[in-house]
């Protein structure tokens, strides 16, 4: 249906018509412009959410992205950013392809309805104008004809009078006459014009008007077209992101696929582990039969009144300090948890004399787990150098070769420490190559620069790399050591952490005399206090420096003695050696063959000969 032919008469609400459709266009285009101010805020708060659960750098939530949970959570904040970059380009499209280009077509839009519609009203005032001129011809035509019509009648009166002179009536003759001339010109006038305006009104109602509301038409078809065009634009630019979005999604669901609980409990393991042995069995402890073993009168195993004492007390029941390092000192210090097995022979043998049948597990608890209690408990700090060694380990961080951590976390540290060391002594390496290098071109081309200004940087690349690489020997060595690839060491180089730091017999007479031993049961005597001569560097702050523990008596071997077990030593039947601890009724006794070679006996397979004023087994305290 064409508008010029059927709406020829509705010109006014063909202008209106065409302005709420401009209006519509516009309501669009504001439509459009804020949803693309909603994608770049949205974009904007998901980046701004990416960013803040973001591991922050150099902190211990990056140590954390280590678990495979972590890593797809970092993966899925990765993946929100590009999802957030896909709703950007969402905003820039449906700005650049939608908003942009309908705000530059809606200013067309109107320039062209506004054109057409002047041409339309161009056209009504043409015809209204013909129309005027149309009713001033018909008017005049109207006039002259009235006027002719009194003229003549006023004509044939003064010819009917008798009284009337001859040159008037020929007088009213000729007014008649041209009266009836005027009338005649007035009637082809208004023919003509009445023709023309015909003509004039036929274009205009059947060419003029449908040609301008034609085009009318076409502007508003086009633009309900374009805006048809934006609307499919607005979905097409959503459609273009999916698969992007979709892949996004997809590597999420690949990031929690790929969560593997069974590593991230390894990787907790890996974290945590201490490499300590969990602790043994309890034994039990027979208080029916009568003790019968021999002892020293210094032995810090006995209580004050003679009487034996619980091997637990209700202060100290489940303190069996089950994290020992296994280190040379702890590995001798502590006796092998399992019984001493039986001798060869009947108890008739030579050993039943000097020392006894072999007994049950005696009530006296053995020095070693007293020494690894009195170790763990934290006891009040009364002394200034156990206070100034705390403060020390707190604030400088720990020791040089990690011996405040666990056997397990101290290899990993020191591995750490080895490589990194490893690195820079391979970067001086490649910068000594890179300068020799340029010397021997220096040497070869003096003209290209002084062979001799580089020989002060080379001397001090060699420094540095004597310095690196004493210093990866000496990690190097302390990670043998733990790995154990190499005895323990003898220099003061381990140091132990505040959770293990032992007290020198001196200081632990000092401060101790308000506390209560590790057991709840164990106090200490004056007269044990007075006998205790030990250095006061003997526990203070390496195991590895302490001095050798004096010998208390001498045995010969009963038996042959096969040493299989850890801190155990093997010895041949008649073989002397010398007692540097009595058997504190664990049924072990500890003993050296020489410097080197010291460890843990069966009580039974030897015997005996103490010095009567044998102070060694005090150096355990």
């Amino acid at each position: 249906m064409s508008w010029g032919t059927e709406l020829w008469d509705q010109f006014d609400n063909l202008e209106k018509h065409t302005q709420w459709g401009i209006d519509v266009l516009e309501k669009y285009i504001k439509f459009v412009k804020e949803r693309t101010e909603i994608e770049i805020n949205y974009a904007k708060q998901l980046r701004n959410l990416s960013k803040k659960y973001q591991p922050k750098k150099n902190s211990k939530e990056e140590d954390e992205y280590k678990y495979s949970s972590c890593q797809a959570f970092l993966a899925t904040l990765n993946e929100m950013n590009d999802y957030a970059g896909q709703h950007e380009v969402v905003s820039e499209n449906m700005t650049s392809q939608i908003t942009t280009e309908l705000a530059r077509y809606v200013q067309e839009l109107k320039q062209e309805r506004k054109m057409h519609f002047h041409d339309g009203r161009k056209a009504q005032q043409h015809i209204e104008t013909c129309w005027k001129q149309l009713e001033s011809s018909k008017r005049r035509f109207e006039r002259d004809c009235k006027e002719a019509d009194r003229a003549q009648q006023y004509f044939e009166k003064m010819d009917a009078d008798i009284n009337v002179t001859k040159a008037d009536v020929e007088k009213a003759r000729q007014q008649a006459q041209l009266r009836h001339q005027m009338a005649e010109e007035s009637k082809a006038e208004y023919s003509s014009t009445l023709q023309r305006f015909n003509h004039e009104q036929h274009d205009h109602y059947h060419t003029h008007i449908p040609n301008i509301f034609q085009k009318i038409q076409e502007m508003e078809e086009r633009r309900i077209i374009r805006i048809g065009e934006s609307m499919k634009t607005f979905a097409e630019v959503d459609r273009q992101v999916i698969p992007i979005i979709g892949k996004c999604l997809d590597e999420i669901t690949k990031a929690a696929e790929s969560i593997d609980q069974k590593h991230d409990s390894k990787l907790v393991v890996e974290a945590f582990k201490s490499g300590f042995e969990p602790p043994g069995d309890v034994d039990f402890e027979d208080f029916t039969q009568p003790i019968k073993r021999t002892v020293s009168d210094s032995s810090l195993s006995n209580s004050k009144d003679g009487k034996p004492e619980s091997r637990f007390s209700s202060k100290s029941k489940g303190k069996l300090w089950p994290f020992i390092k296994k280190n040379k000192f702890m590995s001798l210090l502590t006796s092998p948890h399992q019984p001493p097995p039986p001798p060869p022979s009947s108890s008739a043998s030579p050993s039943a004399v000097p020392n006894g049948p072999q007994s049950p597990k005696q009530q006296k608890e053995p020095l070693s787990h007293r020494f690894n209690e009195f170790m763990t408990s934290k006891p009040k700090i009364h002394c200034f150098r156990s206070l100034k060694r705390g403060l020390s380990l707190k604030l400088g961080g720990g020791p040089e070769d990690f011996s405040n951590l666990p056997p397990e976390q101290r290899r990993k540290k020191l591995q750490q420490k080895v490589d990194e060391l490893n690195r820079d002594i391979q970067k001086e390496m490649d910068q000594r190559d890179a300068l020799t290098k340029m010397k021997d071109v220096y040497i070869k081309n003096p003209q290209m620069g002084d062979a001799a200004s580089v020989d002060l940087k080379l001397a001090e690349l060699a420094q540095n790399l004597e310095k690196l690489r004493l210093e990866a020997q000496k990690f190097e060595g302390w990670l043998a050591e733990v790995e154990g690839r190499l005895p323990a060491r003898t220099e003061p180089a381990r140091r132990q952490s505040g959770m293990y730091e032992p007290q020198n017999t001196l200081t632990v007479n000092n401060c101790a005399q308000d506390r209560e031993s590790p057991d709840g049961s164990y106090t200490e005597e004056p007269s044990q206090e007075s006998e205790v001569k030990v250095p006061a560097p003997e526990f203070d702050d390496e195991f590895d420096d302490e001095e050798p523990l004096p010998t208390i008596g001498t045995c010969k071997a009963l038996y042959t003695f096969e040493g299989q077990n850890e801190g155990t030593i093997s010895v041949s039947e008649g073989e002397t050696l010398f007692v540097i601890e009595e058997d504190k009724g664990d049924g072990w006794t500890r003993i050296r063959r020489n410097e080197d070679e010291e460890g843990y006996v069966p009580t039974s397979y030897v015997e005996v000969f103490l010095e009567k004023n044998a102070k060694g087994a005090m150096t355990y305290i």
